[in-house]
């Protein structure tokens, strides 16, 4: 099939001061998360001076892609939009109908199957194009990438540099601690079309990512950056948490490798960078947090293989497994129900 275009879809973030109450506002508009807790995140912006990493993070990510294509012959624009913050994903679809794109294809920053990680995004691209009207373009959405060897590689080889920083006297009591975004229990446990996806798809990125990386050392997969009304159970354990138990454990060192993230944003720098590190200093604890993929050439290359493995002929060959959804196709209408809100 045609397209005639590729759109970067991303969270979005604030680029000042002032625009950090309205953009956390958007991100969390009817999901119940308690005030304080929405002053307390707005304290994370400010303490990096009301700017999040993740706009510039999308640019180079943009740019990277664009020199990808033109060195690799494949002739797309590349267009960006946002769901929380500018440039707004609708304004990005109005813009894409006025250069004439009929059909285009996004990739999305997030590498896996779940309502938020997901199918929220199916919503947004609905939701832009309707906002836009008749004339809006078809955008169909790139599948998950949570295995694919541009992914994976650039996080394994981030452990491996980690693990270089640590003491090799005390790798008998080192461990390699993979984190995620938490979500709801129950938003986990509907994740795809039998429930679970999230959670396993994860699972199986760090079992990859270690047997690259440090297949002699244990590693836990665990949660971080949890934002929810306190009622709501969430996945656990939290990775401060999880450090405490280590160091009763006798742990000595850990490296911390988010791969539920794509790129260093707030989640990254604030949560590991300046809360779980400062956890780790507390319980003496030697810390270092493995790298994301970012821009790394693997990764971009990734974008360009999902693209081909829809505008190819030789698509079948280049794809790589994604379990019982089909490929490309839009999620069934069960996969990925969001839960209830609570009253």
């Amino acid at each position: 099939m045609a397209y005639d275009a590729l759109v970067l879809v991303s969270f979005g973030g604030p680029e000042r001061p002032e625009d950090v109450l309205p953009f956390l506002q958007n991100v969390t508009r009817g999901r119940g998360v308690p005030p304080e807790r929405l002053a307390e995140v707005v304290e994370h912006y400010l303490h990096f001076g009301g700017v999040s990493p993740i706009n510039q993070q999308c640019r180079e990510l943009l740019a990277a892609i664009r020199d990808d294509f033109a060195a690799n012959g494949v002739d797309l624009p590349v267009y960006w939009g946002n769901r929380n913050w500018d440039p707004m994903l609708a304004d990005t679809v109005a813009q894409m109908r006025d250069d004439g794109v009929e059909r285009a294809l996004a990739f999305v920053t997030s590498a896996y199957g779940g309502y938020s990680s997901c199918r929220q995004y199916q919503e947004d691209i609905a939701a832009a194009r309707a906002a836009v009207g008749p004339d809006a373009p078809v955008i169909e959405k790139l599948r998950q990438f949570w295995d694919h060897p541009g992914f994976v590689e650039p996080h394994a080889d981030a452990v491996r540099t980690a693990l270089a920083q640590l003491d090799p006297a005390k790798r008998d009591t080192t461990r390699v601690v993979f984190t995620a975004h938490s979500v709801p229990t129950s938003m986990a446990a509907t994740a795809g079309p039998n429930g679970g996806r999230y959670t396993a798809q994860l699972a199986e990125t760090a079992r990859l990512v270690h047997a690259a990386a440090a297949p002699d050392l244990p590693y836990d997969l665990v949660w971080q950056s949890r934002s929810g009304p306190p009622q709501v159970p969430w996945l656990e354990p939290d990775i401060n948490d999880h450090l405490a138990s280590l160091a009763k454990s006798g742990v000595t060192g850990v490296v911390v490798s988010p791969i539920g993230f794509v790129s260093d944003h707030l989640e990254v720098v604030w949560d590991l960078d300046t809360e779980a590190l400062e956890t780790a200093r507390q319980l003496g604890l030697d810390f270092v947090r493995a790298g994301t993929p970012g821009t790394d050439p693997r990764f971009v290359a990734m974008v360009r293989e999902l693209v081909r493995e829809r505008t190819e002929p030789d698509g079948e060959r280049l794809r790589r497994r994604l379990g019982e959804l089909p490929m490309w196709d839009t999620c069934p209408t069960p996969c990925c129900v969001p839960p209830a809100r609570p009253r």
